[in-house]
């Protein structure tokens, strides 16, 4: 269920490094949320110059690369799983990347269980199990 995605500027990012950038994202959601990283979903979006406007200037006209990301998560996770990876990814993106850390932008999406499918079923059905333990033991290692 874990994905990222992570916006970029086409041009501005050298191939070898947002690759890299995108296994060590994978590693870091599926350690973050102690799951098995065959679940985890990590891609970039890359944005042409002039479709990126940054503080209301395009990137193509000056405007310095500022990265955006986005991650969806089953709303049960604990508020502590979030930010570790909210500060997690934002360090990532700028060391692998180059940029400041100020810069780089993210955010969470929330997803209730019920409402996310894994095959056609949704995941409170399929995992009802994993969930459960999750609402009632905080902090516990998630299988």
């Amino acid at each position: 269920m874990p994905i990222l995605n992570i916006h970029l500027v086409r041009g501005q990012h050298a191939q070898d490094k947002v690759e890299e950038l995108l296994k060590r994202c994978s590693r870091l959601f599926a350690e973050g949320l102690h799951c098995p990283i065959e679940r985890v979903r990590v891609f970039a979006t890359e944005h042409e110059p002039h479709l990126y406007c940054v503080g209301g200037q395009l990137v193509r006209d000056g405007a310095g690369p500022t990265p955006y990301f986005s991650f969806i998560v089953l709303e049960d996770r604990s508020q502590a799983d979030r930010q570790m990876l909210l500060a997690g990814f934002t360090e990532l993106i700028a060391e692998v990347l180059g940029v400041r850390k100020a810069d780089v932008r993210g955010g969470i999406v929330p997803v209730a269980p019920e409402d996310w499918g894994i095959g056609g079923v949704p995941a409170s059905a399929l995992r009802s199990a994993e969930i459960e333990a999750r609402r009632n033991t905080p902090g516990a290692v998630r299988p």
